[in-house]
């Protein structure tokens, strides 16, 4: 009597059981019965006009994420492929835009910067001021010159302190 080697039949079983996981997405699949009656079997959801009553088969929830999700050797081969001329501007050009948008806020933020120690010094030079007891005057809306008092004194050393710890860390 003549021994068969089991090599085949296990090549067998795993060709079908590689077969059954890469059907699992294709059994995501939506049946609903459209305005003329007919069957219809897809992939996709069905369109918006058709009603719940009409839709029959519904694919689960895990289901349609895995046919969603693209099997991740596709997305390696998709990321390791050689880029067109086009892409590789397309690249370019968002990098470019990135660069500028960074530069610019960088910009923007060293002038800030540069506003607020501009504010802390004339704050600070202020306070030196109030605190010397010299009389302070300001002119006020009529172009009069009015000499602070105390309660005015008091209201622009609080406005100071406000301005100092904003602008001065």
């Amino acid at each position: 009597m003549q021994r068969r080697s089991s090599l085949p039949r296990a090549l067998a079983c795993l060709a079908v059981a590689a077969l059954g996981w890469a059907a699992l997405p294709a059994q995501a699949q939506w049946m609903w019965r459209d305005a003329q009656g007919h069957v219809t079997v897809s992939d996709r959801p069905p369109p918006r006009e058709v009603p719940d009553k009409d839709i029959l088969r519904r694919p689960s929830a895990e289901m349609r994420r895995a046919a969603a999700e693209p099997p991740a050797s596709a997305a390696a081969g998709a990321a390791s492929a050689p880029k067109t001329a086009l892409e590789r501007e397309v690249d370019a050009r968002k990098r470019k835009a990135e660069e500028d948008k960074a530069a610019k806020t960088k910009a923007d933020d060293a002038k800030v910067a540069a506003q607020k120690a501009e504010n802390c010094q004339r704050a600070r030079s202020q306070q030196a001021l109030l605190a010397s007891g010299q009389r302070v005057a300001r002119v006020n809306a009529q172009g009069e010159r009015v000499v602070l008092d105390d309660a005015g004194r008091a209201e622009e050393q609080r406005q100071v302190d406000q301005v100092i710890a904003a602008d001065c860390r």
